[in-house]
């Protein structure tokens, strides 16, 4: 079974996401701020979501998770739930 490993941040506007995104890219630390804007419950672990198996998580957070570069940030991926930021951090074949 393929499963990944990542890391997101969840933010209620595209802006805020693109924003955030270019903080991450000039140097800020991913958890740091992951912890001080996400609204997602994750960001006491700096945005964490552990190991998950494909199809576990909504359609468009799926599809960058399983296809996206490893340790490159990707976004905003938009869903239900807002906007999002993702890192994945592993994946397993």
């Amino acid at each position: 079974m393929v499963t990944a490993s990542a890391r997101h941040i969840l933010v209620d506007s595209e802006e805020q996401c693109r924003a955030l995104k270019r903080r991450i890219e000039s140097g800020e630390d991913f958890a740091e701020l992951a912890k001080e804007f996400s609204t997602c419950p994750s960001k006491m672990q700096g945005g964490a979501l552990g190991s998950f198996g494909k199809n576990q998580m909504v359609k468009e957070f799926d599809e960058v998770v399983f296809t996206a570069d490893i340790n490159t940030v990707q976004g905003p991926v938009k869903t239900q739930f807002g906007y999002h930021l993702v890192e994945v951090t592993k994946r397993t074949a």
